[in-house]
């Protein structure tokens, strides 16, 4: 079986090593314009040894936001400054993807700094948009508007326009965003869908807005570039999505040119109850991978060398993607690579700091 620092292909890209940069929002975007901050956040992260670099949620509209702060793509004007980072990020031997993302229900909200809660329409907010009108709760009180048809088909033009946009920008692993709670996780759950068009009820219903998005992506989206989906791969309440579900979704999405899972869990609901642990959801990304057959990401609470080591070589998941650990220790990866006695190279500028395992 492969090991941490094996390379890994997925189509014509190929990983130099089984560690990513888990997408994390920044929210220091200015009107869903990357900053310097974004240079040297993700940046940073290339060259301390990861093989991919994920960039945070970007909206594929305005009103898709989680909060003002967030970054997009739903303009021309979004791509030079994300071109600008992915060149870098290439420069020092990773690959540069970005999450394509609508925030449903849980748009138009203040950044976590300043309270979270939602923002009103004439305090810098908006109306939010989602498959039915029932709010999240606690501080994300806005009852949003039910989407029509035809403003189905118009989100939905909007991540293929932003998929384009993203391949300009020099990004060469896309994902779509289907997961904690967010628009398109929205249409899985019964527990957020309660609508009775073809859009909603059975099964077939509530992941057709999530096939057909993927469809009108996969379209946009060169053949030989990655195009993967991050699930919740359960809600953690019953009555609600799950992981039989996220398996046979995975089926689905695999026969749309979808080639790799991101697995997460949770976030539709507030007080769900979450057996938060060290790789409490690795055995979601072990199970998809196996009974889907599609290659998978382990993320959650991964944060020893040894511990994802062992997730890549027992075949658990396919690679593991890190997001606090990494913004604790941008250089994990190399410092990983010590710990393990894997050949990794760091940059020449910092080359002395990190001595060749013995």
């Amino acid at each position: 079986m492969p090991n941490l620092f094996d390379t890994f292909r997925l189509r014509s890209v190929t990983l130099r090593n089984r560690i990513g940069v888990s997408p994390m929002c920044q929210y220091s975007s200015e009107d869903g314009v990357a900053t310097d901050w974004h240079l040297v956040h993700l940046g940073a992260r290339a060259v301390g040894g990861s093989a991919l670099v994920i960039a945070e949620a970007t909206a594929v509209s305005p009103e898709g936001r989680i909060t003002p702060g967030d970054a997009g793509i739903w303009a021309d004007k979004h791509i030079a400054p994300i071109a600008r980072i992915n060149r870098f990020i290439k420069q020092h031997g990773a690959i540069p993807g970005i999450q394509l993302a609508h925030a449903g229900r849980k748009a138009s909200a203040a950044r976590p700094w300043e309270g979270g809660a939602h923002l009103a329409d004439n305090a810098g907010g908006w109306p939010t948009l989602a498959p039915s009108p029932l709010p999240f709760g606690d501080n994300l009180t806005k009852v949003p508007c039910e989407l029509s048809r035809a403003e189905i088909a118009k989100v939905q033009q909007d991540f293929a326009a932003a998929a384009k946009r993203a391949l300009t920008a020099g990004c060469e692993w896309l994902e779509l965003h289907s997961a904690h709670g967010y628009l398109s996780h929205e249409f899985l759950s019964p527990l957020s869908n309660h609508r009775a068009d073809a859009y909603g009820g059975s099964f077939e219903n509530r992941v057709r807005f999530l096939l057909e998005t993927t469809r009108a992506v996969r379209a946009a989206w060169p053949d030989p570039l990655p195009l993967t989906v991050r699930l919740s791969c359960t809600d953690w309440v019953p009555g609600g999505w799950d992981l039989d579900q996220s398996v046979e979704l995975s089926r689905l999405l695999k026969r749309e040119g979808v080639v790799l899972i991101d697995c997460s869990s949770g976030g539709l609901v507030p007080g769900a109850r979450i057996p938060i642990g060290q790789g409490y959801q690795v055995p979601l990304a072990e199970r998809i991978r196996r009974e889907a057959d599609i290659a998978t990401a382990a993320v959650g609470l991964i944060t020893d060398a040894n511990q994802a080591d062992e997730i890549i070589r027992e075949g658990r998941a396919d690679i593991v993607l890190l997001a606090r650990q990494m913004l604790r220790d941008p250089n994990w990866p190399l410092r990983a690579a010590q710990t393990l006695g894997a050949a990794i190279e760091p940059p020449v500028q910092y080359g002395r700091a990190w001595p060749a395992p013995r």
